[in-house]
């Protein structure tokens, strides 16, 4: 017969959010059981994906105080000074820079940071794993989870039974936790197929990460080196196929093209890597004793680069409530420290949601009544100062 065992807190997922949210319990008596489906030696050493995380100063200072920067390399770490917004063609940019009130007062001199996934992923993992008050589970699946008044069980496949006083669900934007929960949620399956690679150049990319709605299309040039970049190539799905028949020369060429050979000849400089596109933003962050961060409770589209921002920000808000209740000695997983979380975060990510849904729409209409509008747009935010300004602020953070 299997014991079960209790813990305080038990996260699904232990990717980059709730490995973050786990992180900010170090050195409080609160016990957690952190389990993800991949094997422990997958979390110790993850695998480049292609991804590479755009993270705002305020998201940078958060994984200072969590100790997670500080484990991340020099040449880890890539400078993002400006970005540049295109529509249709590469000949006017909307032009975005540190605010000139934020490179003063805060003493910015970048936009953010991009980090490849698998640092970040690293890095915490071994914050994490150091840990006394959280045991990591690798190597399982979730078969049930059922919540009531006083506790949350969750279930494992293997037969494998937990309860905690709080359930965590940070197991990607397709959550299954989410779905056993009963929490629906507002999907938007974009139909289009993102393909990301790093290239080399010759010319300089001024660490200035540059956006590009071409007809049909739309790239994206991520600065790292001053001569690599990543690029991340936005089709329809009926297009995919097609560019990820290519060879290594072939899709570079083509990238180069996109991009007007402004940056000279692309060589591939690594591997290629495709994802779907589809947004999610869960109807509510919380139910009974369980909550979600990260992905499972927002994701996002790319272009805004958002994304991990928002989970780091979803697993702060929800470690200081639970953090407060604890000193109290409160209930953590009642249901007004829950139903303050699901107000805070949800104020902060449903206008992003459909703020974002709502440009991209815009700008990968190819319509030629639609084309005029576009162009307008980016010439006002342009020459808006306040908007242009209100645009860099969310970006800086």
């Amino acid at each position: 017969m299997n014991t079960v065992q209790h813990s305080d807190i038990i996260v699904v997922g232990a990717g980059p959010a709730g490995l973050a949210f786990a992180r900010f319990f170090l050195g409080s008596d609160i016990r957690l059981r952190v389990i993800d489906k991949a094997p422990i030696a997958a979390l110790q050493n993850p695998a480049y994906d292609g991804r590479e995380i755009a993270l705002t100063n305020s998201s940078k200072e958060i994984l200072q105080n969590l100790g997670v920067w500080q484990r991340l390399n020099d040449d880890e770490i890539y400078p993002l000074k400006d970005a540049k917004v295109y529509n249709g063609t590469l000949d006017y940019a909307l032009h975005f820079q540190v605010p000139k009130s934020m490179r003063t007062m805060r003493s910015l001199d970048r936009l953010g940071n991009l980090v490849s996934n698998h640092h970040i992923r690293k890095a915490l993992y071994d914050e994490v794993s150091t840990m006394p008050n959280v045991e990591l589970i690798g190597d399982a699946c979730v078969d049930t989870v059922k919540t009531g008044e006083d506790r949350a069980t969750v279930t494992l496949s293997d037969g494998r039974q937990f309860t905690a006083d709080l359930l965590i669900a940070a197991d990607s934007r397709m959550s299954g936790v989410r779905r056993l929960l009963g929490i629906g949620a507002d999907m938007n399956d974009f139909g289009r197929t993102v393909i990301v690679f790093r290239v080399s150049h010759p010319e300089s990319n001024t660490a200035t990460a540059q956006e590009c709605f071409l007809h049909g299309r739309t790239l994206a040039i991520l600065p790292l080196t001053d001569t690599m970049s990543n690029c991340v190539i936005t089709v329809d799905n009926t297009q995919a196929q097609a560019l990820l028949s290519l060879s290594p020369a072939q899709l570079a060429h083509e990238a180069q093209r996109m991009f007007g050979d402004k940056l000279g000849k692309f060589s591939i400089a690594g591997t290629v890597h495709h994802y779907p596109l589809i947004g999610v933003h869960a109807q509510s962050f919380v139910s009974q004793r369980a909550a979600l961060i990260g992905d499972a409770a927002v994701g996002m589209h790319p272009v805004t680069a958002h994304g991990y921002n928002l989970g780091l920000a979803s697993a702060k808000t929800l470690t200081s409530l639970i953090l407060q209740a604890y000193d109290k000695q409160s209930d953590i997983g009642s249901w007004q420290l829950l139903a303050s979380y699901n107000r805070q975060h949800q104020a902060h990510t449903r206008p992003l949601y459909h703020g974002t849904n709502a440009m991209v729409r815009l700008f990968t209409t190819d319509n030629k009544l639609v084309r005029p509008l576009r162009d307008l747009t980016l010439r006002v935010s342009n020459n808006l100062p306040p908007i242009k300004h209100w645009i860099a602020k969310q970006l800086v953070g």
